[in-house]
């Protein structure tokens, strides 16, 4: 058994982590740029990152090696808007010519509108809790659709909306580093509804665009995490208890349903009903083609929350401290298929290691092969069931800078000496090209 004959292999990068060129070419500073000064490890920041923005046909000629048939990349807002009303050229024409370049190489763009670094002049305006965000975010859109739907057939409003809301707004963690944590649960709440409604008038607004001004039929969804839960064995009771827990009825930020609801099914989670009008829903909900989801572990084993029973001693767990639970694909895919009906599309999936040039000068990460294999073998027992899983990938095609963690964390395929920038593809990139190429788990 393999994979669909059509399935999309590919990879994944966002602008910030990548790009660098912060201040070039009319670029703008995004919150990122500007506000994360003693919140990133060691002081470090995404002024040059991989210096993508420079050698990006190198990269697409990785790739091209790598065998993909698709590439998820962000366009960056700063970069194409230097204000609501005005777009600027040459940092559109960025996007134009890497779409030119994966293209040459037989490889299709699937393209996210926003992947968290907000223009400065958005966050002074207010940022997600400004409700003429939508606006601007649908007349961003409407630039990009324009430049880009020629040879754009892929689209993603947002990516993970759980992460810079939660983490941006909520934690502080991430930028623009603020926290609601302190707040009187009422004033927290009624914050964080404005948040969530802001960024899924600005989905529903994005997806009306695209639709409407496409010159290739669009396909269109959403790249959203959430807590993923394992049942404890294959009983319907055990299943139905894991089901409960990924789609609650009291949900918060970090469920699914707290987005997908709203944006797929028309409805809304009790906590958020009084704070959308039919009218909204109406906006938000509009038709969507397929299910993204990033996915690197189950709940099951988290301990943010307090005390989890289920975690042991000793478990195995990447770089980021996150735990490896291979059956997360199998029943994410499972449960968001069963409650959405709409294929799904894996856009995140990987892991950090320990990863550094050997004294043969060559990276072996044979835990990161390991661990896509075993995550892969869950997302083929679901195609094997006839859950309609369309593609897988992969995060991230290179190391880059991982947020808040700096430098330290390396997700990728191909390995970045961030001092030289020389590009050195890992083993397991070679061993992912070989399951590119067979279709099939190697």
């Amino acid at each position: 058994m393999g994979f669909p004959k059509n399935f999309l292999w590919g990879a994944a990068s966002a602008a910030y982590q990548i790009e660098g060129a912060y201040n070039e070419d009319g670029k703008v500073p995004g919150i990122w740029d500007a506000l994360s000064e003693g919140h990133v490890k060691h002081g470090e920041n995404g002024n040059i990152a991989c210096d993508h923005y420079h050698r990006y046909k190198e990269d697409v000629a990785l790739l091209k090696k790598l065998g993909v048939k698709v590439y998820r990349f962000s366009v960056s807002w700063p970069r194409v808007m230097s204000g609501p009303d005005t777009v600027n050229p040459k940092g559109l024409a960025f996007y134009s010519d890497l779409v030119d370049e994966l293209k040459a190489a037989g490889i299709e763009p699937m393209v996210t509108i926003f992947h968290w670094n907000l223009p400065m002049w958005a966050h002074e305006k207010g940022g997600w809790y400004n409700a003429e965000i939508s606006d601007d975010f649908a007349n961003y859109a409407r630039v990009v659709a324009d430049a880009l739907s020629d040879r754009v057939r892929f689209w993603f409003t947002v990516n993970e909306p759980t992460t810079f809301i939660g983490n941006g707004y909520f934690t502080g963690a991430h930028a623009p580093f603020e926290s609601l944590m302190q707040e009187q649960p009422a004033v927290m709440m009624n914050k964080l509804a404005a948040l969530t409604k802001n960024v899924l008038l600005a989905h529903g607004k994005a997806v009306r665009v695209l639709r409407s001004r496409a010159k290739l039929a669009p396909k269109i969804g959403m790249a959203l995490n959430g807590s993923v839960y394992l049942p404890e064995n294959e009983s319907p009771d055990a299943i139905e208890k894991a089901r409960t827990q990924m789609f609650p009825e009291q949900a918060f930020f970090s469920h699914f349903n707290w987005w997908a609801d709203p944006a797929v099914l028309g409805c809304v989670p009790a906590g958020l009903q009084p704070f959308f009008t039919a009218e909204e829903l109406k906006v938000i909900c509009q038709p969507l083609d397929f299910f993204g989801f990033n996915c690197y572990n189950a709940s099951n084993y988290e301990e943010y929350m307090g005390p989890n029973p289920a975690v042991v001693p000793g478990m195995p767990r990447t770089a980021m401290d996150w735990p490896i639970t291979p059956d997360a694909l199998y029943w994410a895919a499972r449960f968001l298929t069963e409650r959405y009906h709409l294929p799904i599309i894996v856009t995140e999936n990987g892991m950090a290691n320990i990863d550094f040039v050997m004294s043969d000068g060559a990276v072996h990460d044979p835990q990161r092969i390991d661990f896509v294999k075993r995550y892969l073998a869950g997302l083929q027992r679901a195609v094997d069931e006839n859950i309609p899983v369309k593609g897988y990938l992969y995060w991230s095609i290179m190391d880059n800078f991982e947020w808040a963690e700096g430098y330290d964390k390396r997700f990728g395929l191909v390995y970045v000496d961030y001092q030289t920038q020389q590009r050195i593809p890992k083993d397991s990139f070679y061993w992912y090209a070989d399951v590119i190429k067979n279709n099939r788990i190697s």
